[in-house]
């Protein structure tokens, strides 16, 4: 009974950490698109589901530059 009450626990809880992981490579994915020019600003903001008014593509180059910073974990490297 112990054993089907541990399965029970380890296959539930086994989903959300799989789409945390799904997610964060989505934003990984989005942003190394963006930084290798393959997605313009605009289609980066939709992919990240970010807020921005209808803003100037300075606007939108620095809102994506500042949002995939965070995961980049060398410093060096500027959006």
């Amino acid at each position: 009974m112990k054993i089907l009450l541990a399965a029970f626990f380890l296959f539930a809880f086994m989903p959300p950490s799989r789409a945390v992981t799904t997610k964060m490579f989505k934003v990984l994915d989005t942003c190394a698109r963006y930084r290798l020019g393959e997605i313009d600003p605009k289609q980066a903001i939709e992919k990240l589901k970010l807020k921005s008014k209808n803003s100037s593509e300075i606007d939108l180059n620095n809102i994506v530059s500042n949002y995939c910073s965070v995961f980049t974990p060398n410093e060096n490297i500027k959006f």
